[in-house]
This record gives structure tokens, sequence and C-alpha cells, in this order.
């Protein structure tokens, strides 16, 4: 492939996934890592993206961009439902399950609305919704329990603020399911709504287990706010499209990094 060439399907890629790994694009183009990491440092010359560790991501990407939730919910599919399959299995009958908003906890809701009758605590009115669907719609047996908080509604759909916030003070988890904008070792995981992180960290203050769910995408990204540290959660669940370096670091901070199989592999 001409290097011209190569240049656009790199940008084509990084416009479509918003955030892309050195070591993915050299698969997907069959050439080196040194080749991938010089066309980067060519395309970020001429402002077609931004290097970030490991990767690169769109230009101009700032830490407060928020994309839509339609935007995102068509990105990284298979990995997120993977997480959501993996994730799905940690939740037993009875429990107080808390779900944040986002694309791959809306991914693991549809796979809950079939579970075990639970009580779902969750700022997504679009987990709302389909948890009411299922009910609308379902068997007879569908007898899970949803509370969805108030709140100011963000571009991503959650329902946050002081509102929000003060509806989970009074609420004991089993378990918490956090969706994440990044993850990063410093920083933590971070969310580009201000208002956003102030909601899931009382989801994470209210809950007695935290496990993290985000695809290997999230990680090197910031957003403006942190909601927690790697330190301050139980779980990671990702998927194995997650570089070593960052294994390593969540390996070494977090309670427990579980990488989950494409569908269809056994782990």
């Amino acid at each position: 492939m001409l290097p011209a060439a190569r240049h656009q399907a790199i940008v084509d890629v990084v416009q479509r996934e918003r955030v892309v790994r050195v070591s993915d694009l050299a698969q997907q183009l069959g050439v080196s890592l040194m080749t991938v990491r010089r066309d980067i440092e060519l395309l970020e010359e001429g402002g077609k993206l931004e290097r970030i560790h490991g990767g690169a991501k769109l230009p101009g990407d700032a830490s407060t961009h928020e994309p839509g939730f339609e935007q995102k919910s068509t990105q990284l599919t298979a990995e997120k439902r993977a997480i959501a399959v993996e994730a799905a299995a940690l939740v037993q009958e009875g429990m107080a399950v808390g779900l944040s908003a986002g694309t791959t906890t809306w991914a693991l809701a549809k796979e809950l609305v079939n579970g075990p009758p639970i009580t779902v605590v969750t700022n997504s009115v679009r987990i709302a919704d389909l948890f009411h669907h299922a009910a609308a719609t379902g068997p007879a047996r569908y007898s899970s329990t949803v509370i969805l908080i108030g709140g100011q509604r963000t571009p991503s759909d959650a329902l946050v603020g002081p509102i929000a916030t003060s509806a989970l003070k009074q609420l004991h988890l089993d378990l918490l399911f956090l969706g994440v904008h990044g993850m990063d070792s410093a920083a933590g995981f971070t969310t580009p709504n201000l208002l956003e992180a102030e909601t899931d960290r009382a989801f994470v203050a209210a809950a007695r287990r935290t496990v993290v769910l985000a695809d290997h995408t999230k990680w090197g990204v910031l957003g403006i706010s942190s909601i927690a540290s790697l330190d301050d959660v139980d779980e990671v669940i990702s998927d194995s499209g997650l570089g070593p370096d960052a294994q390593r670091v969540l390996r070494d901070r977090v309670g427990r990094l579980r990488l989950a199989p494409a569908l269809g592999q056994s782990a």
C-alpha cells in the first residue's frame, strides 16, 4: 500500500473509532509498528489526528467533548457485547445492581433483562426504557425492579447533578457497573462531564463492589474530571484488544482485571 493510501486508511479508522491503537493499525494495514508511528506523526503535523500514548485520536477531541449516545452505540459493538456477557455472569438473583449511563452498561442491560430478578438503580434513560419495554412485552415471570434517579440530562442520556447525587446517597448497592469515558494510570477513570463525574462518584460511594466496564480504546483517554483512581475499584472488565502496558498497570492497581474473550471463543 502506498503511503498516501495508508495515511487515508489511518484517518478513516480514527474518524470512525475516535481512538485507535498503533498495534491495531499495524495489524490492519500489514505494516510495522514503527511505520504506523511515523505515519501518525506525519498526520498529526498535518492536523489530521492527535497522538496519544500507544495510539491516536481525533484532533480537537478535547477533555470536555462528550459524544452523543447514538454515535457511541455504533462503535465497537462486538467488544461491548463481549464485556457485557462477562459482566452479566457476576449478577445474582436479589441483588441491588447499579448501572451508570453509557453504551457498554446499556449492552449489559440487554443481557440482564432476561436474567434473574434484581433491583436495578440507574441514571440512564436508555437503560430504564430497555427494562420497561421488556416488562411490557416479555413473559409474565419478568420481575426485576428498576429505579431511575432524576437529574439533568446529558448528551449521553445520563441524568446527573445534585438531584441524582442526593438520590444515590440514600441507597446501598451490592454491585455497581460503571461505564467510563477514559482510563489513565495517573488520572484514573474519567468523564468529560463535571456533573456526571459527581454523580458517578456518588454511585461508587453507594456500592459495596465497583466493576468498571471499558473497552480497550478507553485506555489513555482523558476526560476533564476524575471519577475514581485505579485503586478505588474492585474490578475492570475490558476486551482482548487491551494492550500489554495497560494490562500491566491495571493488574497492578485494580482489584482484578478480566479480559472478555471474543464471542465464540473460550476464555
